[in-house]
């Protein structure tokens, strides 16, 4: 998945929700020729009246139903430092606005903290981001009209920063719907609306930069890029289409100032729709489960291990007594589609194996030992928690690849962080110029296999490495344990006889 107001570094996502809106109404003029005597714009001409909307009665329609949400929570000074527990964004300080007050001392102080949200449903259901409520201690949600009322949380999810409060309104409250994001496009117009810097009921517009953006922040990233103007404050808040429903949420933007550079991100309605819905039910969300770790398959990767460059996502490990365990998936294996669908990045895989229900199977097709077969796995639940001295004189070099290699000691693999009963060969030493280095392999990597072939000991994998030289393309993959979890790294050789 994962709060301060500065910006910790240069280019840092700093946390503000996003709204979007789709509107119509451009002017579509075809760009000129070198060569054409006429330029599209010459001197005196006007604007056409109907080139930009005008969006007064979206405003009007909707604005009753967008709210502030006031978070007054306890924190020690550390607090204050963009220390991130959750795992979520570590990098995003202030993601919303924070009051603090004048003269804070050393110890435990009350902290007031702003950020947005919106209603859902006529009996008080408010959405908004879970880095917004998150610790804490009482929330207020202050309507349009002035009326503050206590809100509860009614459910959190950190995956997706998103979290569902309610309160209880004296009458039956204004509310918005949740539109189809699928259906969003680059350059339709939208609208964000929130709480910035504290000034509730702001309005902004801009367009759709790109849809399904990936920006790191979580495994289900499908943020919807927008360039309306976002800043602190405005986490939670909607993205708006012309047609008054909502396609996102705004939740990050991207920024070397801490303020609106026209690159922000909301989190897609369908997405909201999802999560919401359970969130309201059961106060959590219950998501599919197989058990691998996957990776992108880079172009040095598909060279070096015969596969097609970003089709499919490569395992690089599995899971003891997981579901895809039992399945019988292993390290190496490429899985092309989950029940039809097509993966081509480990994201898609992460995406379509949590939308799939517990103890429901999904159909898999996957690429083993370059032949598509196809399989079947049996969903899990996921877990909540899952989101030396070195002396190469007793190491084994392979000149060739520019690696020295030593055994795996018990001393070295608690040092390494590598799981008991593991076996392999340790990285201490990579050759500045080499294919290795090249390849980003780094000491304290373990190598545990070559290809689809497991090595137990640095003569083992000097040997299965000259095997897999022997091809035409000098290519082959290593499978490597680095910082307690399992990669494939592509490693190109080239021409041997150029080799030192």
């Amino acid at each position: 998945m994962n709060t301060q107001s500065h910006p910790i570094r240069k280019a840092a996502l700093v946390a503000a929700l996003l709204a979007s809106t789709s509107l119509g109404g451009f002017v579509l003029v075809h760009a000129a020729r070198a060569d054409d005597a006429t330029p599209v714009n010459p001197p005196g001409a006007q604007l056409l009246p109907h080139a930009l909307p005008d969006f007064s009665n979206l405003v009007t329609q909707v604005k009753p139903a967008v709210v502030s949400i006031t978070n007054k929570l306890r924190a020690t000074p550390a607090a204050f430092e963009g220390d991130e527990q959750d795992g979520r964004m570590p990098q995003l300080p202030f993601p919303f606005n924070q009051m603090v007050p004048n003269g804070r001392q050393q110890s435990e102080h009350a902290v007031e903290a702003r950020g947005s949200g919106f209603i859902i449903s006529a009996d008080g259901t408010i959405v908004t981001n879970n880095h917004v409520v998150k610790g804490a201690k009482t929330l207020s949600v202050t309507l349009d009209d002035g009326t503050v009322l206590q809100a509860k949380v009614i459910g959190t999810d950190p995956r997706t920063d998103i979290a569902v409060l309610k309160v209880n309104a004296p009458r039956p409250l204004p509310f918005i719907q949740l539109g189809n994001s699928r259906d969003v496009k680059p350059g339709e117009w939208v609208v964000a609306m929130g709480n910035p810097f504290g000034l509730g009921g702001s309005v902004t517009a801009g367009i759709v930069s790109a849809v399904s953006r990936d920006i790191g922040a979580g495994p289900y990233d499908q943020f919807i890029q927008v360039d309306a103007p976002i800043n602190q404050g405005n986490s939670g808040g909607p993205l708006f289409t012309q047609d008054g429903k909502v396609i996102g949420m705004n939740t990050a933007i991207l920024s070397p100032t801490g303020g609106s550079v026209g690159i922000g991100f909301a989190i897609p309605s369908d997405m909201i729709r999802t999560v919401s819905a359970q969130l309201e039910k059961s106060g959590t969300v219950t998501r599919g489960y197989v058990g691998v770790e996957a990776q992108q398959i880079t172009a040095s990767m598909a060279q070096a291990m015969h596969l097609k460059e970003n089709q499919g996502a490569l395992l690089a490990g599995v899971q003891p007594d997981s579901p895809a365990s039992a399945a019988g998936l292993q390290p190496g294996d490429v899985i092309e589609s989950v029940n039809g669908t097509k993966i081509s990045n480990p994201r898609d895989l992460a995406l379509n194996v949590a939308n799939i229900q517990p103890g429901d199977s999904a159909r898999l097709s996957v690429l083993h030992d370059g032949q598509t077969k196809d399989m079947t796995v049996k969903v899990g639940t996921l877990p909540n928690d899952q989101v030396a001295s070195r002396d190469t004189r007793n190491g084994e070099h392979h000149a060739q690849i520019g690696l020295a290699l030593a055994p795996l000691s018990p001393e070295m693999r608690d040092q390494l962080d590598v799981p008991d009963g593991t076996k392999g060969a340790v990285v201490q030493g990579v050759q500045p110029g080499s294919p290795a280095e090249s390849a980003g392999l780094q000491p304290g990597d373990v190598i545990v296999g070559v290809g689809q072939q497991k090595v137990t000991s640095p003569a083992e994998a000097a040997r299965a490495m000259r095997t897999a030289m022997s091809g035409s393309d000098h290519s082959f993959a290593l499978r490597v344990i680095r910082n307690g979890q399992p990669v494939f790294v592509g490693v190109t050789v080239g021409d041997q006889d150029n080799q030192g």
